[in-house]
């Protein structure tokens, strides 16, 4: 695989290992609205889409109802994401690449969910760019987000020059549309939906990152 000229990180389930977290808060909100998730559904179906989309079809809600349960899942991860689901190993990865070329996060959540984490890990000065859900207006699997951390990158990296980590289908799916290699990371799916990823790794740490940037 050709040198790397940027490295871009999705977040939820890749460098956040915080599938779990959503999961329980999912069944939880699922639960007092009397229509249970059980751990392999939502792995099976729900990982990896929006909030709206994880909601809105579980529950049957649109409109104010949805917006209003998308703001309390929102709210619940932010009184106990603390930064710890960002493994040491992650963080000097993407501090290695960060010494060497841009590194940005790209993903499907909010941006007062993302910033919190990335301020806690001690990761958030690294990067020159985070793009949320916020930013676009087509989600994951989409090209657009990606498309548009490459403009905030600047330089004129080409989509071929740059490499995404990415742990679910929908993702791997909008970074190779926009043009990017791609590795899946192993953990929310299993290998046979990210097998349309470049490569797909067990984990993300220095030694691999050293293989993409140099």
């Amino acid at each position: 695989m050709p040198v790397a000229r940027a490295v871009v990180f999705d977040f939820n389930g890749t460098l956040s290992h915080d599938e779990p977290l959503l999961c329980r808060l999912y069944q939880e909100i699922f639960a007092e609205h009397g229509r249970p998730l059980d751990e392999t559904e939502y792995y099976r179906s729900l990982a990896g889409e929006t909030d709206e989309a994880i909601i809105g079809g579980w529950l049957r809600v649109h409109g104010e109802q949805l917006a209003r349960l998308v703001a309390e899942r929102i709210d619940r991860y932010c009184l106990i994401a603390d930064g710890s689901t960002v493994p040491e190993a992650a963080r000097e990865a993407l501090s290695y690449a960060a010494g060497r070329v841009p590194v940005a996060v790209v993903s499907a959540a909010y941006r007062r969910e993302i910033e919190p984490v990335l301020e806690a890990a001690g990761i958030a000065p690294l990067l020159t760019a985070v793009v949320s859900v916020d930013d676009v207006t087509h989600g994951k699997p989409h090209p657009e987000a990606y498309a548009l951390a490459l403009a905030r990158i600047g330089g004129g990296i080409p989509p071929a020059a740059v490499v995404a980590f990415e742990d679910t289908e929908a993702g791997v799916t909008s970074a190779k549309a926009a043009g990017l290699r791609c590795l899946a990371v192993r953990g929310t799916m299993p290998d046979h939906r990210l097998s349309h990823a470049d490569e797909i790794v067990d984990g993300i740490d220095v030694p691999l990152v050293r293989r993409l940037v140099g």
